[in-house]
């Protein structure tokens, strides 16, 4: 259903210093990074597709967040939302919700919610129920 999600950014270097980490740490491998466009993807390592790209706007325009739009990334149990987290606040993210339980949504959502760099919203989260 996804190709693809673009966030735009703007310092590449600063970006690519808070992507890199997260996605390693969700189990993306890079598919390209080309630091000249400036740009860079992230794929699952069993599919080609979707991808998560960053990048400068290619309208050349600053970029710039809009109120209500969010990108959700899977991580594989609550340790690794857990973990996403850590590392996203880590390397320059800013808190927009610890990771927990939100049963507003479904029973076992397990998610953690916070801003990238440049003010992009993100979600790690889990579907499944606690291992045990």
């Amino acid at each position: 259903m996804i190709s693809h999600v673009f966030l735009g950014i703007s310092d590449f270097e600063r970006a690519y210093a808070f992507y890199a980490p997260l996605a390693a740490e969700l189990g993306l491998s890079l598919k390209f990074c080309d630091p000249n466009k400036p740009w860079a993807a992230w794929m699952l390592p069993t599919a080609p597709r979707p991808l998560l790209v960053i990048g400068a706007p290619f309208d050349g325009q600053p970029s710039q967040t809009g109120n209500g739009q969010m990108l959700a990334l899977l991580a594989n149990d609550r340790e690794g939302v857990r973990n996403a987290y850590a590392v996203a606040l880590a390397h320059g993210g800013t808190d927009e919700g610890p990771p927990g339980l939100r049963p507003q949504y479904h029973a076992d959502f397990y998610g953690a919610y916070f801003r990238d760099p440049d003010g992009n919203k993100l979600c790690v989260c889990c579907h499944e129920a606690e291992a045990g």
